[in-house]
């Protein structure tokens, strides 16, 4: 019996050397803004909430410094990860608009996913500071591995560089 096929994310650990684990996460929260796209699909609410997106953003710079993390720096970080969420949500949209036939026939509860990215930053704010002295001494720019990027689509990669592009 074959193995399993190991995904994209599993796969992150063996491409990213030590920053893996933060770099798996990136994906991981990445994904989920399918989620959040099929749940503004179906209740036509905006991509784009910039009180929202302070207020997260606000929450992180507090619980950066408690952490011992630059909070500028760390917002910064999870600023591009907001970005690179909109990058799929705007682009799934578009494709739904464009092709009905393949939009989401339910609806997922955002308070759901919200309460899930809210796990994924308090697991990636932990990697940030695991990763904190791999980031300083060099500064690391993740190369997006073919072998990852191969298992994403173009709307996932082109959101991918965007997340990934300051981890330093």
């Amino acid at each position: 019996m074959a193995a399993p096929e190991e995904s994209a994310v599993g796969r992150a650990a063996h491409v990213f050397g030590p920053l893996g684990p933060l770099a798996d996460l990136v994906v991981e929260r990445l994904l989920v803004g399918d989620r959040v796209a099929a749940s503004k699909f179906g209740s036509g609410k905006a991509v784009d909430d910039p009180a929202r997106e302070e207020q997260e953003l606000a929450a992180v710079r507090t619980r950066a410094f408690a952490l011992g993390l630059d909070p500028e720096r760390t917002a910064g970080f999870f600023r591009d990860q907001i970005t690179a969420s909109k990058v799929v949500q705007r682009g799934l949209l578009d494709r739904w608009a464009e092709n009905p036939e393949q939009a989401p026939a339910t609806s997922p509860d955002l308070a759901e996913i919200r309460a899930e990215l809210d796990v994924l930053t308090t697991s990636l704010l932990n990697e940030l500071v695991a990763t904190d002295a791999v980031r300083r001494v060099e500064v690391l720019r993740a190369e997006i591995s073919a072998d990852v990027v191969d298992h994403l689509d173009e709307l996932h990669r082109d959101a991918l560089k965007t997340a990934l592009q300051s981890i330093r």
